[in-house]
């Protein structure tokens, strides 16, 4: 049971090997307590400005549900992308549920600082 991702909407969507390490650091932003999950979430911390990288859903039915989150982060200047699986974007979170959008959130002190900023300088140029 496939279901048809919609390329035109989910832009950028991040490639396999992307896609691993995406999820590999939202999970371990998961355990350092930098990370954020589901639409509501994600949008309060672009809001916010804590925001460092939106990670979208591209499976999510219907896709319009998330579909403000990708303006708000161009307002805001918050690199986003979209991964094909919600539900591998729920267990990278560490839930048993699929997540529609997560967020890793700024925390200077933190020892991901490094990492965070240079997956986001990849999926910036991934949008080009």
């Amino acid at each position: 049971m496939s279901q048809q991702v919609n390329e035109s909407a989910a832009f950028p969507l991040a490639d396999p090997a992307l896609t691993q390490e995406i999820l590999d650091l939202l999970q371990t932003a998961s355990h350092y307590r930098q990370a954020k999950k589901g639409a509501n979430e994600v949008t309060k911390a672009v809001n916010r400005g804590v925001c460092e990288l939106a990670i979208l859903a591209a499976d999510t039915t219907p896709l319009a549900i998330l579909l403000h989150l990708p303006l708000l982060c161009e307002d805001k200047n918050v690199a986003y992308v979209y991964v094909p699986s919600k539900v591998q974007l729920g267990r990278a979170c560490g839930v048993s549920r699929a997540v529609i959008a997560a967020c890793i959130t700024t925390n200077e002190g933190s020892s991901l600082a490094g990492q965070i900023r240079a997956l986001r300088d990849k999926v910036e140029r991934l949008a080009i």
